[in-house]
């Protein structure tokens, strides 16, 4: 007997309602448990992000390095919501800035740093100059130094590892910009 063309539609609904609900649980164990979209906001990464590109951010299994650029949660200030800063120091280096030669140095080391914007100049509220990052902290910069609010300021100062959403590693969106972030 053939099957009733109202009872193989009803089947067929409901095998595609099935296939939806597997994909939007697959999508938000996806954002929830191993990377999320998140919208940069503001120009303190210039030249490296821009405002308002969207970013893939890696959060499972992510331990922060050096030279990382990371999403961060902790408000301070008039500061909140995600922000992005490059990781400069993990816990139990000493980060040394010098302002009058443009400088950064961890252990005494100065950095190469072919990803900030401009040579950088102290404002008021950056006073932190020479910080040993505690055991399970980092100390963050934006690659725009000059207008980034970051661990210089003493209200965020180091940031505890557990403040960090993630890895920044892709740009998705504009198309234009679609690629790694390094």
């Amino acid at each position: 007997m053939e099957e009733r063309p109202a009872i193989r539609a009803a089947r067929e609904a409901h095998i595609w309602l099935q296939t939806f609900v597997v994909a939007i649980v697959a999508l938000v164990l996806l954002f929830v448990f191993v990377a999320r979209p998140v919208m940069v906001d503001g120009d303190s990464m210039l030249p490296t992000l821009r405002d308002r590109e969207l970013m893939l951010v890696r959060q499972a299994g992510y331990d922060p390095q050096p030279g990382d650029v990371v999403v961060l949660r902790k408000d301070f200030e008039n500061v909140t919501g995600p922000i992005v800063k490059r990781v400069i120091a993990v816990g139990g280096q000493t980060v040394e800035i010098d302002y009058a030669t443009g400088t950064v140095a961890v252990d005494r080391t100065v950095l190469t740093e072919d990803y900030i914007l401009e040579p950088m100049v102290q404002r008021s509220w950056q006073s932190v100059t020479t910080l040993t990052v505690p055991e399970g902290c980092v100390f963050v910069m934006g690659d725009n130094r000059n207008i980034s609010n970051d661990s210089r300021n003493p209200a965020l100062g180091a940031v505890e590892e557990a403040y960090i959403l993630g890895q920044a590693v892709a740009v998705l969106f504009p198309f234009q910009n679609f690629g790694a972030i390094s």
